[in-house]
């Protein structure tokens, strides 16, 4: 019976990582997928990078975090945080300057 503790320690540890895995994956490939569906004058008139510079940040930033396949290294947190940055700052700049309606497609 002391003997199936570890194991399952590192079973719940194994699952906790995957879920926090997925959740990375999701968080990046919706600010790289808002960041290209989004006009590229927009970037420019609320100051920030242009549109190719967020759209190269967030697509390396998402294929680092694929190939590794871990969210607790360099590249799964400075992906983690440049999507927040956009999704938080850049998205929601594009949001205002388009009167709260999102894109202007």
């Amino acid at each position: 019976m002391a003997n199936a503790a570890p194991i399952f320690a590192f079973e719940v540890q194994y699952w906790i990582t995957m879920l926090l895995l997925v959740f990375a994956l999701v968080i990046e490939g919706v600010a790289l997928v808002h960041a290209i569906t989004q006009r590229g004058e927009g970037f420019a008139a609320i100051g920030t990078l242009p549109k190719g510079g967020w759209i190269a940040i967030l697509a390396v930033c998402l294929v680092l975090t694929l190939l590794t396949g871990r969210v607790f290294n360099i590249f799964g947190l400075v992906g983690i945080a440049a999507a927040l940055i956009y999704l938080l700052d850049v998205r929601a700049g594009l949001r205002d300057l388009h009167g709260g309606r999102g894109s202007s497609w």
